[in-house]
């Protein structure tokens, strides 16, 4: 049976972290139930590309849901929707800061109507101080958080990190919360509030770099692909392409010298210690650099892999997704009806990942559906 069988989520989302939430929820069991204005959800138009009209962007995290088209500036339409919400568990929202109060649909307001409502808000910079009703997209937040100036080489500029981590981990957050809010209401019979927002998830992120700088005084500094608190902990080029090698703690440390026929380095107090390592890394990791470049990454992968070194080649997006790995663990899913796949949800329970029931809806797909649910309820007006 589903985990979340039987609860029933509005996601008044947009965009990307609102809608990952939502999502989540959604491979779980719940019945998400996805608001969109009559022109949808603005990330359907991020693109090129697009699948049939619609941006992989939004295909990537509305699988499984239904989606209904409401006019939210039609009054009418909005007290429907109160009144579909009255029959929810969850409301999840992530308008523009300040709009969905506007709207006659804030956390307060439904929240006292409905006591055993859970409200869940994806904000850009948090629930409270000076910021939280300024609007904000990824870019800004990695900035504003740390997370560029922690990113790229050293002594380059700032970097923004590849994916959306602070969309898809703020929806990550969100949804913990709003899993917590449901065991809680279990016991107490009452709902709450969660507040989740990008800002706070950047900054999360950093909890290591914070922690070294907070007891050190030293902003710690970028490393590329490598660490400031662990040695060798990087990439290195081979003859064929780049490698990653992890030699976390001293013990692999010995095994990754043995590889590389220095054995020496293990008593060397130079390199003995990981502490050892790191005040003498630019030595010791041009020393590596310049054995790894001597042979092919297959041939090292083969050697690392046999010593027990843990090591991984540098994968291309289609190469990280087509694995035996990625095959074996089934992550990879196929929508109902879709001539695409999207990744699943990263979670199995008792050896079996939920599956993508439903593709990802068009708007309004569903509007019909969920009206008639509600006999002799006003129709969202759109």
């Amino acid at each position: 049976m589903p985990m979340l069988e039987g609860i029933r989520v509005i996601e008044i989302g947009q965009a990307l972290a609102g809608p990952m939430a939502g999502e989540i929820l959604a491979h779980l069991g719940a019945d998400v139930v996805k608001v969109e204005r009559p022109e949808g959800d603005d990330a359907r138009r991020w693109g090129p590309p697009f699948w049939k009209d619609t941006s992989p962007g939004f295909l990537a995290v509305n699988a499984n849901k239904r989606s209904i088209v409401v006019d939210l500036k039609n009054a009418e339409a909005v007290e429907w929707l109160t009144t579909l919400i009255g029959d929810a568990d969850v409301v999840l929202q992530n308008l523009r800061p300040g709009s969905i109060d506007e709207l006659g649909l804030g956390a307060r307001t439904l929240t006292a109507r409905f006591p055993r409502l859970i409200y869940g808000s994806v904000w850009a910079f948090g629930a409270q101080g000076p910021m939280r009703l300024l609007p904000g997209y990824e870019p800004m937040l990695q900035a504003f958080a740390g997370i560029m100036m922690m990113n790229g080489d050293e002594g380059g500029p700032p970097t923004r990190v590849g994916t959306s981590i602070l969309d898809y981990g703020t929806g990550m957050w969100a949804a913990i919360g709003i899993l917590a809010a449901l065991v809680r209401r279990a016991a107490t019979g009452r709902g709450c509030v969660v507040d989740a927002s990008l800002y706070e998830t950047g900054l999360a992120w950093l909890k290591g770099h914070y922690a070294s700088f907070s007891t050190s005084g030293v902003i710690p500094e970028r490393h590329r692909t490598g660490s400031h608190r662990v040695v060798p902990f990087e990439a290195f080029e081979t003859t064929t392409g780049p490698i990653i090698v992890a030699a976390g703690n001293d013990r692999l440390f010995a095994k990754l010298a043995k590889v590389l026929g220095r054995p020496e380095w293990t008593s060397d107090p130079q390199y003995a210690t990981n502490a050892a390592r790191v005040a003498n890394k630019p030595a010791l990791l041009a020393e590596i650099a310049r054995l790894f470049a001597t042979a092919s990454k297959d041939t090292w992968i083969g050697r690392l892999e046999a010593e027990g070194v843990p090591c991984a080649v540098i994968n291309t997006l289609p190469d990280a997704a087509s694995t035996k790995q990625a095959a074996a663990l089934g992550i990879v899913q196929a929508p109902p009806g879709g001539d695409y796949t999207l990744i699943g949800l990263p979670l199995s329970f008792d050896g079996v990942r939920p599956r993508i029931r439903r593709a990802p809806p068009r708007a309004g797909e569903h509007t019909d559906e969920v009206r008639r649910e509600r006999p002799g309820s006003r129709p969202p007006s759109a």
